[in-house]
């Protein structure tokens, strides 16, 4: 019955011409950048978030397709990995349609726990 809801709602979504996004993490690198582009495979296209809450906000539309992150957010912005265990949760419950991601983030120890969680949403959403 939730799949079904979830398939209803990205019908919905489609039918009201709301562009699918792929969302970007990062408090300090512009994925327009074509250094961070070469570096961090942005393709430049990304819509931009810099915060925890920001990208939780976008991914509550229900039209991201893509999420790059960052695990360091600045000293506000809060935690990369934060939003993975969202993603994670959202996908268990069937909250949140499925979505590719790479992580960018720098930080190894908090690169491994978002990258755990996001492994965990792929087998929620049966992609892996």
């Amino acid at each position: 019955m939730i799949k079904t809801l979830i398939k209803c709602y990205n019908k919905y979504i489609k039918k009201q011409n709301i562009p699918k996004i792929r969302l970007w993490v990062d408090d300090e690198r512009d994925p327009s950048d074509p250094k961070i582009q070469q570096l961090f495979k942005s393709q430049g296209n990304e819509v931009w978030a810099k915060t925890q809450q920001e990208a939780i906000n976008y991914l509550e539309k229900g039209n991201v397709e893509y999420i790059s992150l960052d695990c360091d957010l600045g000293e506000n912005g809060g935690r990369g990995y934060k939003i993975a265990e969202w993603i994670e949760e959202k996908a268990y419950y069937k909250k949140l349609s499925s979505l590719d991601w790479y992580i960018h983030s720098q930080n190894p120890v908090e690169a491994l726990k978002a990258t755990q969680a996001l492994i965990k949403a792929d087998i929620h959403w049966n992609k892996r």
